[in-house]
């Protein structure tokens, strides 16, 4: 039992690394987003093709979830500070590159590398937080926390909107990045690792999971490697329920305001504002789930996602049949499709990361769940573009839900193997 000084050290403590990590994962966004945002003035003013803006995507998107890979096994191995510390300024020094190059080329090359660099964000933000909070805390506490991703995407957006017609397309590259280096700086001076770096017990005994035998000494200190940790059935199901997760949430966030304006007819201002049910919708999501899963399945967390994809896969449904019969039904729907997708997403990407990696293996298995998931990120505006203009749209949020279905059915197998394990 901890004194009540220790107490209150501890919780500054879990209010800095929170507040250092939630800032650091949202400022990611900044040198990511703004792509989005200047791709007609990179169109209108350097001649650079539609292709070519796609090419660019999607060689950032592929060297994205490969780093995801690579940057959760180098974080166990340096540890969480050095990574975001050398990641954020990767990506500042990449998005500086962008913007002061003018040609297809240096372009494709610095987003590239931004794909890698960006890529030690989530797995190294997720390692960071896992020591400082107790399995039973740790559901609404990361339910709050990943609203990050949304709100990082909200004010990244406006970010560079504001620089682009202020002050040009190049500043909206300069601005993010100066800001992300000032976020560096701060994580190298008040960041920390452990709570026994400032003199505190730990939270919690390490409970990782395992699969099979009881890991030697060596392996506790190191955790599993990453080979031994693709060996597990448990992280495959996880991998492959996300890869379907993330492919609908990209597919939303990149086209919605599209299929809005073309297949709704609603104005292109209109059409960019009703996009913004769907990502707050996610944010309650997202903490709801997570205080839900701490609340009454702390142990058997996987089991709230199933009964969510379900109801996401009735949400899309329904939006399809429903979400051309007004502005205020369009909009409910689209934050009920947000807050079912949002929450499990959470969960999954976060949460379980921690509960399965442990201390020591933490950033392998978000690196790798989020990698897997990635995955269906890449493919998703082939999907959206192909399905969309052969089958229409109505098709392509069906098959959505085909995916929420498969989704669930590996996410029970997941909660299964899961609960297997802790029996064990």
């Amino acid at each position: 039992t901890l004194s009540p000084q220790m107490e209150r050290a501890l919780l500054q403590l879990q209010l800095r690394v929170f507040a250092l990590t939630w800032v650091s994962y949202a400022s990611y966004y900044f040198t990511r987003k703004n792509l989005s945002v200047v791709k007609s003035r990179l169109h209108e003013t350097l001649d650079i093709s539609t292709t070519a803006l796609g090419t660019i995507e999607t060689l950032y998107l592929a060297a994205y979830a490969l780093g995801q890979f690579l940057s959760g096994a180098l974080g166990d191995k340096i540890g969480a500070r050095k990574l975001l510390i050398s990641g954020m300024l990767g990506t500042a020094l990449a998005a500086f590159v962008f913007g002061a190059s003018s040609t297809v080329v240096p372009f494709a090359l610095a987003f590239f590398v931004n794909g890698l660099v960006q890529s030690s964000g989530w797995s190294g933000n997720v390692k960071a937080m896992q020591p400082f909070f107790s399995s039973q805390s740790r559901g609404r506490v990361m339910g709050i926390w990943t609203t990050n991703y949304q709100a990082g995407g909200l004010l990244a957006t406006a970010l560079a909107t504001y620089l682009l017609t202020h002050f040009g397309w190049r500043m909206a590259f300069f601005g993010p990045a100066i800001w992300v280096v000032v976020v560096a700086v701060l994580l190298w001076l008040f960041l920390v690792e452990k709570p026994e770096q400032c003199g505190l017990p730990p939270v919690e005994p390490d409970v990782a999971l395992r699969q099979g035998a009881t890991p030697s000494s060596s392996e506790s200190a190191t955790g599993p490697t990453l080979f031994q940790l693709l060996r597990m059935n448990v992280l495959w199901t996880l991998g492959l329920s996300y890869f379907g997760l993330k492919l609908i949430r990209y597919s939303l966030l990149f086209w919605l305001p599209f299929y809005l304006k073309q297949h709704l007819h609603y104005s292109e201002s209109l059409a960019g504002y009703l996009s913004l049910p769907f990502e707050i919708g996610g944010m309650v999501g997202s903490v709801a789930v997570g205080w839900f899963s701490d609340r009454y399945f702390r142990k058997q967390r996987l089991r709230v996602t199933v009964p969510a994809l379900l109801l996401l896969g009735c949400a899309l449904v329904l939006y399809q049949f429903l979400g051309g019969k007004g502005l205020w039904i369009n909009a409910g729907l689209l934050a009920c499709v947000g807050f079912f997708l949002f929450g499990p997403d959470s969960l999954l990407s976060g949460t379980m990361s921690q509960d399965i990696g442990g201390r020591a293996a933490t950033g392998r298995v978000a690196g790798i769940i989020n990698g897997m998931g990635s995955v269906g990120a890449i493919f998703s505006p082939l999907i959206v573009a192909r399905v969309s203009e052969t089958f229409g749209w109505s098709a392509l949020f069906f098959g959505f839900c085909g995916v929420t279905i498969v989704a669930a059915a590996l996410l029970l197998v997941s909660a299964l193997l899961v609960e297997q394990q802790q029996r064990h």
